[in-house]
């Protein structure tokens, strides 16, 4: 695996490999690295001739109130990890190079990033997509592989790659889940054991409502047993958001007669840490 920290080097280097008629798999991540980063890097591995990824801790999406000094930089570890997987590049940017001194253009992907974590964390999906934006005309790929459980944010990128005219196939992970079906994530190791244990809670509200679903339920009744099942499980934790959407405009359905599929999306704070997570239904047939 070769680091490099240049946009320069980066281009020279995947220049030479597109010149040849290799083609490139991209997996843009923050770090803090956990199973389902990796489970990204093997389905890119599995379709490209090279793999890139990056690591970067991107300012622009951080509000002042959160939590951007304090995330996760475990870099060398990270970059074994990524090694042991048979990366070609690793990408590693300073914020000066991304964003050289002065700038001031974003990119906005409006009604698609407005509601749930668009609401919560404003401007968030527009650091998102800025960043995405500006890495994809850096490493020009292919494929990018995003993950499911940040199904918003898969919905913010896929819009702008529509309508920005991007020529790359945006591919999407399932989510990786631990044992007891908490979904991975870089910030659960914000969690204190007691809020740990609680963290499971949201699983287990979406599985209940899927529950809910195949007997019968309607979505709003779902949602109203979802919101028990969460309050009784955990009723210290706040619930932020429990809701049904639409996978692609990430707007509010009420039937299936709205969407195909029907996305479950939910978030809460346990403790200090908020975290997020969704499971995709589909009707009964």
């Amino acid at each position: 695996m070769k680091t490099i920290s240049t946009i320069a080097d980066l281009r020279t280097e995947l220049a030479a490999l597109r010149s040849a008629g290799k083609t490139i798999g991209f997996v843009p991540t923050m770090g803090a690295l956990h199973d389902g980063h990796l489970s990204l890097v093997k389905m890119s591995k599995s379709v490209c001739d090279i793999t890139v990824v990056s690591i970067f801790v991107n300012p622009t999406q951080f509000a002042p109130h959160e939590d951007f000094s304090k995330y996760p930089r475990p870099i060398e570890e990270d970059a074994a990890l990524l090694a042991t997987e048979g990366v070609n590049f690793l990408f590693l940017p300073e914020a000066s190079d991304i964003y050289p001194p002065g700038s001031s253009t974003f990119v906005i992907v409006e009604e698609v990033s407005k509601e749930f974590e668009g609401f919560v964390r404003p401007d968030h999906f527009r650091g998102v997509a800025t960043v995405v934006s500006l890495l994809f005309h850096i490493v020009t790929p292919d494929k990018a592989f995003f993950g499911q459980k940040d199904a918003q944010q898969v919905a913010v990128i896929k819009r702008m790659v529509r309508d920005q005219h991007f020529p790359i196939e945006i591919v999407t992970g399932d989510t990786l889940r631990e044992p007891d079906g908490l979904a991975m994530s870089s910030r659960n190791r914000y969690l204190s054991p007691e809020d740990r244990r609680k963290a499971t809670t949201l699983y287990t509200t979406l599985a209940g409502i899927e529950s809910f679903m195949d007997s019968g339920y309607s979505l709003a009744d779902a949602k109203l047993a979802g919101m028990k099942v969460f309050s009784e499980a955990a009723p210290d934790a706040v619930l932020e958001y429990l809701d049904f959407v639409h996978p692609e405009t990430f707007q509010r359905v009420d039937s299936f007669n709205d969407a195909e599929k029907i996305v479950v999306v939910i978030a809460a704070r346990l403790g200090s840490t908020r975290l997020i997570d969704n499971i995709i239904l589909s009707p009964k047939t």
